[in-house]
């Protein structure tokens, strides 16, 4: 499976989106699960899915499934 539908189960799975949920456009707090506790689910997730480890200037500049989609192609995982 791609990078992209496997970054989007993440997000729908570890905010708890409903089904069809656009996350691609989806920013930090623009809705109410993404707050800060579901960052950190979502972090978390992101690192268990893609076999990655997140430094604190990655979690904190986490704002976006675009942003997540950038960090993870920059360290190395495959499209």
């Amino acid at each position: 499976m791609p990078l992209t539908e496997r970054l989007r189960t993440v997000f729908a799975d570890a905010l708890q989106l409903p089904p069809g949920t656009d996350v691609d456009q989806l920013k930090y707090r623009d809705i109410e699960q993404w707050d800060s506790l579901g960052h950190m689910t979502l972090v978390a997730a992101i690192e268990d899915e893609f076999g990655v480890q997140l430094d604190t200037d990655q979690v904190i500049d986490l704002s976006s499934f675009k942003v997540a989609a950038d960090m993870l192609r920059d360290a190395g995982v495959d499209e």
